[in-house]
């Protein structure tokens, strides 16, 4: 998987709470994508067995079309935690997980 900024949002908003399933807009909005980017993204998680995904049971809800709402699965729970640890741990350490290079101060 290849994390991306986008991806890095949306795996985020799951973990936040990853037993709340979360639909399309929700998601969206959550994490500033538009649609363009944000469904293509998750059916390529649900096609990795990370996201799962289901259809509301009440299809009249509000007078509204039915949501599909997204959950990670156990493995994309796990997946997640791992991804986004290993992307703050390069961001702090210089992508290739040396320290990053401190400039001496000037001797006064």
């Amino acid at each position: 998987m290849k994390l991306t900024e986008p991806l890095k949002r949306v795996l985020a908003v799951f973990l936040a709470d990853p037993a709340e399933p979360r639909y399309g807009y929700d998601l969206m909005r959550a994490a500033k994508l538009p649609s363009g980017t944000l469904y293509p993204m998750l059916a390529r998680l649900q096609d990795e067995g990370l996201v799962a995904s289901r259809w509301e049971e009440d299809r009249q809800a509000g007078g509204r079309p039915p949501r599909r709402y997204y959950q990670l699965t156990g493995e994309g729970v796990r997946v997640a935690r791992l991804e986004l640890a290993s992307a703050a741990q390069a961001a702090g350490t210089g992508r290739a997980g040396r320290a990053p290079r401190i400039a001496p101060r000037p001797v006064s």
